[in-house]
């Protein structure tokens, strides 16, 4: 059974890829941004025993999964469940183009205009993926991927829309 975690910065594809393998390969689709955000403005972390709750509910209620995100605190949660690793490991620049190509993602906005509203935030952040020290960085991205002892697998350029 398919239990695939996928990793990266905002804009590495992570959704897209993830939207992908559930239609290939019928997995069940999980985004950390969905439960890893208390519905708040300014947003702020969910506490992370609440989070873990619900991807539990989610891996219990799933044979098999992709769950995506950036978060490597939520990530190590499922790290012993999964099959299979995957590191979205594109260039600071990439990440910025698709950010701003992203289509309106229903899910996390309510519309595309408060989308819209949060790039400049968004862009901003995407560009210190290298120089964070955080659960969302770079290097904790690295630290997982290398600590991994399964499958895994490192996708450093854009995955044509074409395959996905």
């Amino acid at each position: 059974m398919a239990k695939i975690l996928i990793f990266g910065n905002s804009g590495s594809g992570k959704s897209t890829l993830a939207l992908h393998l559930c239609k290939t390969q019928g997995l069940a689709h999980l985004d950390l941004d969905t439960l890893a955000w208390k519905p708040t403005s300014p947003p702020e972390r969910m506490p992370i025993d609440q989070s873990e709750e619900e991807i539990k509910t989610f891996i219990s209620s799933n044979d098999k999964w992709v769950i995506e995100g950036c978060y490597t605190d939520l990530l190590k949660i499922v790290e012993q469940q999964s099959t299979e690793i995957i590191f979205m490991n594109l260039t600071i620049e990439s990440c910025i183009s698709n950010a701003k190509a992203r289509p309106w993602e229903r899910h996390k906005y309510k519309t595309k205009q408060a989308q819209d509203d949060n790039l400049a935030m968004l862009l901003d952040w995407i560009g210190q993926y290298t120089v964070r020290n955080d659960t969302f960085s770079y290097a904790a991205h690295k630290q997982f991927y290398d600590g991994y002892h399964g499958h895994k697998k490192m996708i450093t350029q854009n995955v044509p829309t074409e395959q996905c």
